[in-house]
């Protein structure tokens, strides 16, 4: 067996390792709890009931599966897409008037989805929801 190493032998097996390193980082550590949507899913089907008003707390929402409701001020609602813009992990929470990424800590505003905190840059989509009495559905 060779003992004398080269210096070319010892450079790749350290870039092998400083790419390992690398590659390791970039992957990142994410909340097990907190996925990116599935491909292909989609939103509930138009007139389907999601909730009754009474359910969303003024200045504040809730996360329904495929659609996040809001009450931004009495009497007004909203619906928004659950998926973040910055790379499509569930959002799990509304509070404090922001609805929240756990996966990398995007806010979003219950006002109109816009970003209020990032990495992500892009508004949730809105979802056409539906006030008929004290039922909220789908548009």
């Amino acid at each position: 067996m060779d003992k004398n190493v080269t210096r070319r032998h010892a450079l790749s097996v350290a870039a092998l390792a400083g790419a390992g390193v690398a590659v390791a980082a970039c992957s990142g550590a994410g909340d097990s709890t907190a996925e990116p949507a599935p491909a292909g899913s989609s939103a509930p089907a138009a007139g389907g009931a999601l909730t009754t008003t009474a359910e969303v707390p003024v200045g504040g929402g809730v996360v329904l599966g495929e659609v996040v409701v809001v009450q931004p001020e009495a009497g007004t609602f909203k619906g928004f897409s659950p998926t973040c813009t910055h790379q499509g992990c569930k959002v799990t929470s509304v509070a404090d008037k922001q609805i929240v990424c756990p996966c990398h800590g995007s806010h979003f505003s219950i006002a109109d989805g816009s970003v209020t905190s990032g990495p992500a840059t892009k508004p949730l989509p809105e979802v056409p929801i539906k006030v008929d009495g004290a039922n909220i559905t789908l548009a």
